[in-house]
């Protein structure tokens, strides 16, 4: 397809083709005249993708450009290209810090392996940050959260290990990392209400002042 077809099948503007072309977030089509160039389904794809994570998981063209480099980087496994997708659109730290003593006890108990990691990192800023505010975090309450954690985590790498191309795979990892968060976060707060409302509804405190 041509560049105008392009723009009707992906909902995107030719402007926009033309100026994800110019920052090399798209690879050029195939030239098969001097004026004229084909593209294809990859194409497609990489124009979803950025539409996505634009939209929907609102990242920058810089940090677009740093996960589309390391898509088409060979020499990056799909393993560390699906860690480092996670850890840009979390705002994980990025650099390895002390384990918190929890860490060790919480990898043990839930047979994860004891490797680094940018989530091993932002977990332990997210306990450092806990504690600061006064927050306490026992091993039973960190487990607690870990043994449900596990669970919807085994649900939701269902889709990205189905994922066909590494476009597909960093689509459903970026996009799922925050639905997926969403939900997750909206059921717990459900179920604190659903549970405060049992608890509470009958009640006759109705918070008056006496």
């Amino acid at each position: 397809m041509q560049l105008k077809e392009l723009s009707t099948a992906s909902g995107v503007s030719a402007a926009s083709i033309k100026f994800y072309l110019r920052e090399g977030l798209i690879q050029r089509g195939e030239q098969v005249h001097p004026t004229r160039a084909e593209y294809g389904q990859l194409h497609l794809r990489r124009l979803e993708l950025i539409g996505a994570l634009r939209s929907v998981v609102g990242l920058g063209i810089e940090q677009i450009r740093t996960l589309v480099q390391l898509i088409d980087d060979p020499e990056v496994s799909r393993l560390e290209l699906l860690g480092r997708t996670q850890a840009l659109v979390l705002g994980a730290p990025g650099e390895d810090a002390a384990d918190h003593p929890l860490v060790a006890e919480l990898l043990t108990s839930q047979g994860w392996p004891d490797a680094p990691s940018d989530a091993r990192a932002l977990f332990n800023r997210t306990l450092e940050e806990m504690e600061g505010m006064g927050l306490s975090v026992s091993s039973d309450v960190v487990r607690g959260y870990a043994e449900a954690a596990d669970q919807v985590a085994q649900q939701d790498l269902g889709t990205v290990f189905d994922a066909g191309s590494r476009d597909e795979a960093v689509l459903a990892v970026a996009v799922g990392v925050r639905a997926y968060s969403k939900l997750l976060l909206s059921l717990v707060a459900l179920a604190q209400a659903s549970h405060s409302i049992k608890r509470l509804s009958g009640d006759e405190d109705r918070g008056t002042a006496t």
